[in-house]
């Protein structure tokens, strides 16, 4: 069995040699195609190697768990989020996992924008995401920190996801005020006990990672 200290950063550095990006288009997202080497920790390099990623303004995002207790069961509340790029899969990618569809059962979540720095603003971007995907107005010192960030898709984007937990009453809830999207106009929301979420991970009705790992959080967190 390895030994923790294996864990710790390798020595290793991504040097870019040349940026080779096309120009960029008006739009949400764009392409960073960039030739690099690897420096090695004896101070050579690696060979060179192309390698494209995805760049957009707002990179990291928050991930919000709202829970509540009803008796002595905690529930949370999760939105249901339409994802365009799951429609157009390749069916004939489709290894048993279901037909082809758009919609995924997701904690609510959303983008930091440029402005908001640190500890703070990423607080400030999670009261705001969760008034407009489920309904509460909370107060920012309501919302903690649960567990550290991750890296959802590191080898595409460098985007990073901030959780935060908070208790909520589900009798202040209010009418999400949504983002102005088509998108979350058609989205829902909907209470579910914790442990029937969890079990849905496990069968495959939920499919979203953030979702799974911020349930399993909160879990740990409530044990």
């Amino acid at each position: 069995m390895q030994e923790l200290t294996h864990l710790e950063d390798s020595p290793l550095e991504v040097e870019v040699l040349e940026d080779l990006s096309p120009q960029r288009e008006p739009g949400f997202l764009w392409l960073r195609r960039q030739r690099c080497q690897l420096k090695l920790a004896d101070g050579s390099a690696s060979g060179e190697f192309i390698y494209d990623s995805i760049g957009r303004q707002a990179l990291d995002a928050v991930v919000i768990v709202p829970h509540f207790l009803k008796g002595d069961r905690h529930c949370v509340f999760l939105t249901s989020s339409i994802r365009p790029p799951l429609a157009a899969r390749d069916a004939s990618r489709i290894a048993g996992d279901g037909p082809r569809h758009c919609v995924l059962w997701e904690l609510p979540a959303g983008l930091i924008e440029p402005g908001e720095v640190g500890e703070a603003g990423a607080r400030a971007a999670a009261k705001r995401e969760l008034l407009e995907e489920i309904g509460f107005d909370v107060e920012e010192r309501a919302l903690s920190p649960l567990g550290k960030s991750s890296f959802p898709a590191p080898g595409v984007i460098a985007e990073r996801h901030f959780f935060f937990e908070v208790e909520v009453d589900p009798s202040l809830r209010v009418t999400p005020t949504l983002d102005g999207s088509v998108l979350e106009k058609h989205s829902k929301v909907g209470a579910f006990e914790l442990e029937v979420a969890l079990a849905a991970c496990r069968t495959g009705r939920i499919e979203d990672a953030k979702t799974e790992l911020g349930l399993r959080r909160l879990k740990e967190m409530l044990s």
